[in-house]
């Protein structure tokens, strides 16, 4: 353990925590302040055919709900309400239009686990792919290679995700061009006999087309950043040293260039806790996937003020871990920098 490590550590903890608080602090008076009535958004889920028995009932019920969240108060008496809540008992709420009463906690540790297999599929493929690819360009720059792998990773990168996904649907879909994979979901049908093997096998064949559609921006982000750091790095004087000494080429490049490019490759890593919680609104509402994505839009369509605040306090958090362990990992890639200066 370095010098320093600890007081630099609580250092960043006190600094995420009021950053946290800002975070949470803003999207609250940003909920507040947006035209409409929070209340009356929340009824639309009862159908929009339904007949209340009374307009007094009605009434009624509005204020009740503005009075459990805390509506009826000043913005910041509204905020500190709930965060009292949240610092003492841990207690999020329950929803208010999604999935009405029930605990906020609850409806995101449900939608989580699917959430967090995508994207950790989809960074194991960006990473395996993105950093050999980046390698492979760097050692051979301006080459016709090159130049054409430069070519397909801007244009790849170019292209919106909800278009991809889109016609990936039309093409290799069910009912499609090509229908290879299935249309919706990720979770196949189970039928009596099926080996376990099949059952896994026809579970990844379901996550195809959701996890190119989340990696394929990253894998070609991440190769240009891994081809532009191995650039600086493969013309330095310590690279041309260790080939004098007869290293191998392999080793040159994996042992000594490759580790002082870590610090680009590190610095993207800040965003993958975030994505794990966050995953992508689009492509789970596409797939139909019951993930964390599709459960943001539900709260943000209905204006759900505990699910969207709990969504808001874990993405922010997650985010601000990233940082924090990416900072972290700079030290473990180059022994140069210390906490001790940083503190």
């Amino acid at each position: 353990m370095k010098d320093g490590f600890f007081p630099y550590l609580l250092k960043r903890c006190l600094l995420g925590m009021v950053t946290l608080f800002i975070i949470l602090f803003a999207s609250y008076v940003l909920m507040r302040l947006a035209p409409g009535d929070p209340t009356r958004s929340s009824m639309l889920g009862e159908g929009a055919g339904s007949q209340m028995s009374s307009d007094r009932n009605t009434l009624a019920h509005n204020q009740s709900l503005r009075e459990k969240l805390h509506l009826d108060k000043p913005v910041p008496v509204g905020f500190f309400l709930w965060l009292e809540r949240v610092a003492l008992h841990g207690d999020f709420g329950e929803s208010a239009a999604v999935d009405k009463g029930r605990p906020v906690t609850g409806l995101i540790l449900e939608r989580l686990p699917v959430t967090v297999s995508l994207n950790v599929l989809a960074i194991l493929v960006t990473y395996l792919l993105a950093i050999p690819l980046g390698i492979f360009s760097a050692v051979r720059p301006d080459t016709k290679l090159d130049n054409i792998i430069t070519f397909f990773l801007f244009f790849l990168y170019s292209l919106p995700v909800l278009w991809v996904a889109l016609m990936l649907q039309a093409m290799l879909c069910k009912g499609g061009c090509l229908p290879l994979f299935p249309l919706k979901g990720i979770f196949p049908e189970i039928t009596h006999g099926m080996s376990t093997w099949r059952i896994i096998g026809n579970t990844l064949w379901h996550y195809v087309l959701p996890v190119f559609c989340l990696s394929y921006a990253g894998f070609a982000g991440l190769a240009r950043f891994t081809r532009s750091g191995m650039l600086d790095v493969i013309h330095q004087d310590y690279i041309k040293t260790a080939r004098a000494k007869g290293l191998g080429e392999w080793s040159v490049i994996m042992k000594h260039a490759l580790r002082n490019a870590l610090i680009i490759m590190i610095t993207l890593f800040a965003g993958i806790l975030p994505s794990l919680v966050a995953g992508s609104i689009l492509v789970e509402y596409v797939f139909n996937i019951p993930g964390m994505g599709s459960l943001s839009m539900l709260a943000l369509s209905s204006r759900d003020i505990p699910l969207l605040m709990a969504l808001f306090a874990f993405g922010g958090a997650l985010t601000l871990a990233g940082i924090l362990l990416s900072d972290l990992l700079y030290v473990i890639a180059d022994p140069r920098i210390d906490f001790d200066s940083r503190v």
